[in-house]
C-alpha cells in the first residue's frame, strides 16, 4: 500500500514538473525587432488642477459619502508625460517637439545657472505666459525703457515670441517697455517694443513682443530655432 501511494505521488510530482516545464518557455516570448525597444517608466505623477473649484450644493453633498463630503468641488487631471531620447539636431525636430508641448528640458548635461530658468515656467505657472515658441535658456545682457527710466538685467531665455528677464524689481504685469539686446554672434541691436506679460519677484519678469523689425524678427526666429535642443544628448 505505500508503495503504490509513493508511485502515485511522484506521478504527480512527474505532471507537475512536466507542466512547469512545458510553461517555463511556452508560448514562446517574440523579442523586439531590432529597431524598437521595451523601456518601463516609473515616476510620480500627480494630478494638477483642470478648472476652478465650485462650491457643491447640500443635494450634491447629501448624495456623497460621509468622508467624501467636501463643500469645493475642485476637477482635477493628469498632465501628459512625454518621453523622448537620442540627439535633437534638426530645426524639424525641433518643431515637431513644440507641437508635442516641450518647451525645454533639464537633464546631467544642464549647467547649474540654467535649471532654474527651465523649471521656473513650471515652478510658478500661474506667472508665465505659455507661449507657443520653445524657449532658449540664454544669459545676455538686456537694457529697457520703461517711461523715463532706463535699467539694464539679464535674460532667462529667448522665445520667438519674447523673452525673461531676472530682476528682483520687476514692473507690473501690463507695462509697457521697450527692450533692447543682442543675439550672441550678433553685431547688430535688436529693439522690441514690449508689454510684461507675467511678473514675479521670486524669478523675474517675461516680456512679450508686440512690435518688432522684420529683419530683426526673423534673426530671434533662426537664433531659436538653432539653439532649441542643438545637438544635446537627452
Amino acid at each position: 500500500m505505500e508503495v503504490e501511494e509513493n508511485v502515485g505521488q511522484a506521478a504527480v510530482y512527474g505532471l507537475i514538473a512536466l507542466a512547469l516545464g512545458y510553461f517555463s518557455d511556452q508560448p514562446a516570448y517574440t523579442h523586439f525587432p531590432p529597431d524598437r525597444a521595451l523601456v518601463k517608466l516609473s515616476l510620480v505623477h500627480p494630478g494638477a488642477p483642470a478648472g476652478e473649484c465650485r462650491r457643491r450644493t447640500p443635494e450634491e453633498l447629501a448624495q456623497l459619502a460621509p468622508n467624501m463630503r467636501k463643500v469645493l468641488d475642485c476637477p482635477r487631471g493628469r498632465l501628459p508625460v512625454l518621453v523622448f531620447s537620442g540627439t535633437i539636431a534638426t530645426a524639424e525636430e525641433v518643431r515637431e517637439l513644440a507641437s508635442l508641448g516641450v518647451a525645454g528640458y533639464v537633464n546631467e548635461y544642464s549647467a547649474v545657472q540654467h535649471i532654474l530658468p527651465s523649471l521656473a515656467p513650471h515652478l510658478f505657472p500661474d506667472n508665465f505666459n505659455r507661449r507657443g515658441s520653445p524657449r532658449v535658456v540664454l544669459g545676455i545682457p538686456v537694457a529697457y525703457r520703461f517711461g523715463n527710466t532706463i535699467a539694464a538685467a539679464l535674460t532667462l531665455n529667448l522665445s520667438k515670441g519674447g523673452l525673461a528677464i531676472r530682476t528682483m524689481s520687476p514692473l507690473p504685469q501690463g507695462a509697457k517697455l521697450r527692450a533692447r539686446f543682442r543675439l550672441p554672434g550678433s553685431k547688430r541691436d535688436i529693439e522690441a517694443d514690449s508689454r510684461i506679460a507675467w511678473s514675479d519677484r521670486r524669478v523675474g519678469m517675461g516680456l512679450q513682443f508686440e512690435k518688432v523689425d522684420p529683419v530683426d524678427q526673423a534673426a530671434i526666429d533662426e537664433f531659436v530655432d538653432q539653439h532649441f535642443f542643438t545637438n544635446r544628448k537627452v
